[in-house]
Formats: structure tokens, sequence, C-alpha cells
């Protein structure tokens, strides 16, 4: 199986402060709805960005679909898509003007961006409000808004970081069940979130990182197996430790 994402011994140092990630290896596999897991600075967040190239690694390799993303093109930046944690969109226009400017700035055609927009509003429930500003939408329709972005240019690998984080039930359950089609129709998804009901919903295969190291890289039912839990938030508080993390 070929990999979607390949780390050989990276380490990051944010400037002034010791290394937060330390000789990491890791392989994500094409076609896997991957996640990524642990406590607040562990690491997992800076890690993503550096999958995206939004962090440079100071030692090490890693590369996106084969491709070296210290030394990338932009014509690696069409094969992902990112949906961040923090609105990535224009609040004054409507979902349709949004996904117009992110489509071309993507490197779609007019042609492209019409059809994907009209197919991304239907199948996450945008019609209704295509054109009014995203300002005033609820935050699950704004979260959804920021979905549609991230996938306007139909990527080959999705990166994920908290993508339900205060959404209505709805709005949970629409976004999780596109993300299955996305994945069904041979998208890699590399997911982060605290929601860890949602994560063993959604994830075929899980790796948990604490202090900038991989702590535990396998299926959840096999590290389930291995470590006597019954769930993800039984084996992450069992890998993990109790204690509070700020």
């Amino acid at each position: 199986m070929s990999a979607a994402i390949e780390i050989n011994d990276i380490s990051f140092a944010y400037p002034g402060y010791p290394s937060c990630i330390n000789n990491l290896n890791l392989t994500i596999n094409q076609g896997e709805r991957f996640g990524l897991f642990g406590p607040n600075g562990a690491g997992k967040t800076t890690l993503m960005q550096l999958m995206t190239g939004l962090l440079t690694y100071q030692k090490g390799s890693l590369q996106l679909l084969g491709n070296e993303i210290k030394k990338h093109n932009k014509k690696v930046n069409y094969l992902f898509g990112f949906v961040p944690q923090d609105f990535s969109f224009y609040h004054e226009l409507s979902p349709k003007e949004n996904l117009a400017f992110f489509g071309a700035w993507a490197g779609l055609t007019k042609e492209q961006i019409k059809e994907r927009t009209l197919q991304l509003l239907q199948v996450l429930g945008l019609e209704d409000v295509a054109d009014k500003p995203v300002h005033e939408f609820s935050g699950g329709m704004k979260r959804r808004v920021n979905l549609a972005i991230g996938v306007i240019h139909q990527p080959q690998v999705l990166f994920l970081d908290e993508p339900t984080v205060g959404v209505d039930v709805q709005s949970r359950h629409a976004i999780i069940n596109y993300l299955k089609e996305l994945n069904a129709a041979g998208s890699t998804l590399i997911y982060t979130s605290h929601q860890l009901n949602e994560a063993e919903d959604l994830c075929t295969k899980i790796a948990l990182i604490d202090e900038g190291n991989i702590i535990a890289h396998d299926t959840l039912q096999n590290l389930m197996t291995e470590h006597k839990q019954d769930g993800l938030e039984g084996l992450f508080l069992n890998l993990t430790g109790r204690a509070y993390r700020d």
C-alpha cells in the first residue's frame, strides 16, 4: 500500500524553546481514516502544521504523496486540503462567494467552481443560505462552510483539525457522514479532535502523541486489546495519564 504521509526522523523546535517534536517516525497509508490524538501541548497540532507545510522541520524527511514537503512547489498544495480549527473564510461573504474565491485560489476553472459549489452546498445542507453572509450563520453552519472550502478542489489528502468543535449533534452527524463519503471515494483523512467518541466512529487507525513522541500506533481495536481497554478514552488515559495538561 502506498503512503500518503511518510515521516522519517523529523524534529522541530519553536525559536527559543526545546524541541517539541523529537526524531518522530510515522507512516499514514493512502485510503486511511487516521486519527492523531494526545493531551494539550503534546505536539499534535504542530505535527499537523508540519505535514501541511505551515511549519518547517529542522531535521529529517516528511513526504506527502512522495513529495518532500520542505522542498515542494505550489502544485503539491493542490494535492491536499486543510480544515483548520479556526474559521478560514471571509465572514462578510456568502458561502457561494467564499467557494468561488477559494476555488479560484486552488486553481479550479469557473466551470469547475460552479459544479463543485452546487455539489457541496447540497450535500452539506447550505443551499437555502448560499447567498447569505456567513457572519449570520450558526456555529454548525460555519463549520460546514469551513469544510466545503477545504474540499472544493477534491484533495487526495484531507487534514482536519477539530472539524466539529462547538457544533450541534445534527451538524456533527452530517460532517462525519460526509467525511466517510470522501474517504470511500478515495481521500485519505488525517484528523485530530478532543471528541473521542466521534473519533472511535470515524478512524480506522490512530496514533497517540505525547511530549513530541508517538507512544502508540495501530488500529483502535488492536490497541484496546493490547492495553485491556474498552474505548479510546480509556486507552488515552491509560497511556497519557490522568494529570491535568495546560
